[in-house]
């Protein structure tokens, strides 16, 4: 363990670390840095890169140094924590990974919108190749950072904000709309009855209603004339707000039901399983918690994600200014504990087959799910 950020020290007490020892062997290393003396001359470093921002900008984008003289370090920063099951768990295994592969690691959790700044700015002058923020929250945040650091690698784990960005910068389209629309079509062609199958939602924002289109759209895809439901609950964070809607839609027909809403979602597979209908797990790997319901999960692939672009600064193959599009079959995995993919109880073998040809054509960019980003 290593202290705190230089500029965190007195500032953000709940910031946590966790970083390995210094003698793994050296990876690439993605650039060089002041060091610590020199950093510590300037009167005010925030207001010198800010003068500079827009020449830095405006020069050839800075090479990669491949020295070799010391690893690749990266932070995984968070607004929530790394035990959450879910969102920020799944990143921090990558984090892990990366360590055991001797990377130099750290995370920071419970970031308040209030610190981001100074936490995002703490590990940038700590010299990090590689600063995640982790979720939307961080979006602008970083957009104004990242350029005051050109010679680092910073990673937001949502859309792109606008056109223009930092080319040391990348966002990610982690294919939600495509997620979305897979598991309509799942959830049609799975159906018993084939009259209803339904969503469940958290905040009511537009990526949520975004999500419900989609779903919608592949369940009528799948099985033409199918009633497909959808419930917004406004809630990531209610359990019974998740079973009160599960309810609603297994009296209205559904004998299926996905959902995309975190702990309020654990309520939604708990009314299924007191409905006994069909649920499919969404974020991670759910089988545990309703194994004889549970046909399969959409687990988000955030391990790998923190992997690939981790081993992209390495490498010096980082392409910043742009959003990522990965396919949605490498964001998204199909996973129901020890059954691997699905569950046989549940599930047959042509209808899996099914489901595979139009999740592969959703890959492809075949079926286009686009649409659904700015309806």
């Amino acid at each position: 363990m290593i202290s705190l950020p230089q500029k965190l020290r007195r500032m953000i007490p709940c910031v946590f670390i966790d970083m390995p020892a210094w003698d793994h062997p050296a990876l690439v290393s993605a650039n060089t840095f002041l060091s610590e003396e020199n950093a510590a001359t300037l009167l005010s470093r925030r207001a010198f890169h800010r003068s500079m921002a827009a020449l830095l900008l405006s020069a050839a984008f800075p090479p990669f140094s491949f020295s070799g003289n010391r690893t690749t370090s990266v932070a995984l920063l968070l607004s929530g924590v790394i035990t959450d099951g879910g969102w920020g768990q799944l990143a921090y295994n990558g984090l892990t990974t990366l360590k055991s592969r001797g990377f130099r690691t750290a995370y920071a959790e419970n970031i308040s919108l209030a610190q981001m700044d100074q936490v995002v700015r703490g590990y940038s002058d700590d010299g990090f190749d590689l600063v995640i923020g982790h979720g939307g929250e961080f979006s602008s945040t970083v957009l104004e950072v990242a350029p005051d650091y050109p010679r680092q690698r910073f990673f937001v784990t949502t859309f792109l904000p606008q056109a223009d960005i930092s080319r040391n910068l990348m966002y990610v389209n982690m294919g939600y709309f495509g997620a979305a629309y897979g598991a309509g079509v799942l959830a049609a062609l799975i159906s018993e009855k084939k009259q209803a199958v339904g969503f469940i939602g958290g905040a009511d924002d537009p990526n949520q209603q975004r999500m419900k289109k989609a779903f919608i759209a592949g369940a009528q895809h799948a099985v033409p004339g199918i009633r497909a439901m959808g419930i917004i609950t406004g809630d990531y964070d209610n359990a019974s707000k998740g079973r009160e809607a599960a309810s609603i839609l297994i009296g209205n027909g559904a004998d299926v039901i996905w959902h995309s809403a975190d702990i309020t979602g654990l309520g939604a597979i708990q009314g299924a399983v007191a409905g006994h209908i069909k649920v499919l797990g969404c974020y991670s790997d759910q089988t545990a918690l309703a194994p004889n319901n549970m046909a399969t999960s959409f687990e988000m692939n955030l391990a790998g994600m923190v992997i690939t672009i981790a081993e992209k600064v390495a490498s010096g193959t980082f392409t910043g200014g742009i959003e990522w599009r990965p396919p949605v079959d490498e964001m998204w995995l199909l996973r129901n504990g020890p059954n691997r993919n699905y569950n046989p109880h549940l599930i047959t073998t042509a209808e899996w087959a099914a489901f595979q040809n139009v999740w592969r054509d959703v890959a492809a960019r075949k079926i286009d799910v686009s649409q659904f980003a700015g309806s």
